[in-house]
């Protein structure tokens, strides 16, 4: 992302924190600098190259006054309104209003008890009790501010999936431009495609000759921000992206399967996997698999020829997690794991019309020039999301005809109806059944009660015929929010008499359902969708990370609902509506 981009992005971000500290009357101006923020980070362009040919107001949801204060940041490098604002409030405090319970009319409350102005006081005074002696702070919310703060420590100390994969990538396009390595790859948990990442690691092959070579251009990178460590074969730094560590590891070619085999992990895979081999006569390491009597290397240049060579069939590495991923391949049945080029559509996005940052025309034309989809379910939010710009029954049957126009445009039928419609807390939907029988799909989600237990509230969506799926079913946010108390074999017991999807939401913060859940879901029957839910033009990418929670949990293309056509997911919710 251009720099100018990040702190303008960050600028308003904070902006927006502030108007919704201050005064809950200012509501409308915090949601346009939080989109105003969100948009900004979505450009791909500078955008400075906007303000010198005088279209910022051509980029959706900047008008003339967030223009004219982009253009003043431009120009001077700050934002006096910003600047202003900042001193009527305690700015090194509302950070915490991104965690869970930590609400804007909390933080002003603790603020203006305990004279405490940042995080570090807040999070100390939560911890010596004072705050649990203000009204409204009794054990149950002290408690689940502690959690939350417990939770948000997670991604503070880790990355999230997708954060690891881009920052591991560029690592490794470094690798792969340099003209002495013959081979580089991510291994770890980033290969095994963990939620979570704690250290980056790499692999890289090359000539002996070469290693000390490699490592000197490595560390010298400047994407490097410190050296911890440094070889003739390994090299550990902190890279400026994240803040995070990396470890390289330089390897002899025909070591490269055993190594990768070996820092693939999971632990608990590999120790099962050396367990097999000893009880077959075979040592096996990073440098190979051995005959134990001879002491002769008998394989390590693939992974495959170690397996194979042990009696399995090669084992994905979302797979080796000590599953029973061993016995399968013992057997020669480790399922065809759904992959990218499989997805035929994508079930869940937004535009303008609710909180997207695209208007229809333009995300379609987006979404079919850089994706190979055959269709899209534009599932903009219905009324009760007000902070989201919910749509009502008028809007939608508007909508509909804006779709249709769009269609006719692109001379295809590609964009389908839908909505993503609120299950309201006693389980009933915000939107009536009337409209919702004229979309072509319905995708039902919680976006409140997230400390109750919900089941009955999802049974009910589900048991209505025309709600076609469950939205980010278990309200998860890794770091932010923990799930809500869900009795799921009772829920997806329900689903699959129903005939009613659950997604697996791709958003990079959600990854809900997560692999256990969706390892569930298809266990029972269930079938899958995997969805965006992009609100911006650079998250229709997060597609892979829902394809890597399913082959986390052992999916084929037969268990994803939009590996099919359109034809055949048609006749999936019609079967639902005939029942």
């Amino acid at each position: 992302m251009p720099v100018v981009n990040k702190e303008l992005g960050k600028i308003f971000s904070d902006m927006s924190h502030i108007y919704q500290y201050k005064n809950g009357k200012q509501r409308f101006r915090a949601i346009a600098y939080e989109k105003a923020s969100r948009v900004i980070n979505d450009l791909q362009d500078d955008i400075t190259t906007f303000t010198k040919k005088g279209q910022l107001e051509e980029i959706p949801g900047v008008g003339s006054s967030i223009a004219e204060k982009i253009n003043e940041y431009v120009k001077t490098g700050k934002i006096k309104k910003f600047e202003s604002l900042k001193k009527t409030v305690p700015i090194d405090m509302l950070e915490l209003m991104n965690i869970s319970g930590f609400g804007p009319q909390s933080l002003k409350r603790i603020h203006q008890r305990l004279k405490i102005n940042n995080r570090d006081e807040v999070i100390k005074a939560l911890q010596d009790g004072r705050i649990s002696e203000i009204k409204g702070f009794g054990k149950k919310k002290v408690d689940n501010m502690l959690r939350s703060l417990k939770l948000h420590k997670t991604v503070e100390e880790r990355m999230l999936l997708w954060n690891a994969i881009e920052a591991g990538n560029k690592v490794l396009d470094e690798f792969k431009k340099m003209k002495e390595v013959r081979q580089a790859e991510l291994a770890g948990s980033l290969r095994r495609k963990k939620e979570t990442i704690g250290d980056i690691d790499i692999l890289v092959t090359c000539d002996e000759k070469s290693r000390k070579k490699i490592i000197t251009k490595f560390v010298a990178l400047p994407l490097v921000k410190e050296v911890l460590a440094k070889g003739d074969t390994k090299a550990s730094v902190i890279i400026n992206e994240f803040n995070k560590q990396v470890d390289v590891r330089i390897i002899n070619p025909d070591e490269w399967g055993s190594a990768l085999l070996y820092f693939t992990g999971s632990k608990e895979h590999n120790v099962q996997l050396r367990t097999i081999a000893r009880d077959k006569g075979y040592k096996i390491s990073e440098y190979g698999l051995f005959d134990i009597k001879t002491g002769k290397r008998i394989a390590g240049g693939t992974e495959e020829e170690i397996y194979n060579k042990l009696g399995f069939e090669s084992i994905p590495p979302e797979m080796r997690e000590q599953k029973g991923e061993l016995d399968l391949a013992a057997k020669n049945k480790i399922p065809s794991l759904v992959t990218l080029t499989d997805i035929k559509g994508d079930m869940q996005m937004h535009s303008t019309w609710s909180d997207g940052t695209m208007d229809i025309e333009d995300l379609a034309r987006f979404v079919s020039g850089h994706y190979p989809y055959e269709y899209i379910v534009l599932t903009d939010h219905s009324k009760s999301e007000i902070i989201a710009g919910g749509m009502n029954e008028e809007q939608f049957i508007d909508q509909v005809k804006e779709i249709r126009r769009v269609n006719t445009k692109l001379k295809k039928d590609f964009i389908k109806t839908g909505t993503e419609v609120d299950i309201k807390a006693d389980g009933s939907l915000d939107l009536k059944d009337e409209l919702l029988e004229q979309l072509d799909w319905v995708c039902a989600s919680i976006h409140t009660g997230f400390t109750h237990d919900n089941t009955e509230r999802i049974i009910a969506a589900c048991e209505n015929k025309f709600v076609n799926c469950i939205g980010h079913p278990s309200g998860r946010l890794i770091g932010q929010r923990e799930a809500y108390p869900v009795n799921w074999e009772k829920v997806f017991r329900v689903a699959k008499q129903t005939n009613t999807a659950f997604e697996i939401n791709c958003q990079a913060d959600r990854m809900d359902l997560n692999d256990e859940l969706a390892i569930m879901a298809r266990e029972n029957g269930v079938k899958l969708t995997i969805s965006t839910d992009s609100h911006q033009q650079s998250q229709f990418a997060f597609m892979q990370l829902g394809v890597f929670i399913a082959r986390r949990a052992w999916c084929t293309k037969n268990d994803i609902l939009n590996t099919a056509s359109w034809n055949e997911i048609k006749k999936f919710a019609e079967r639902k509506r005939k029942k």
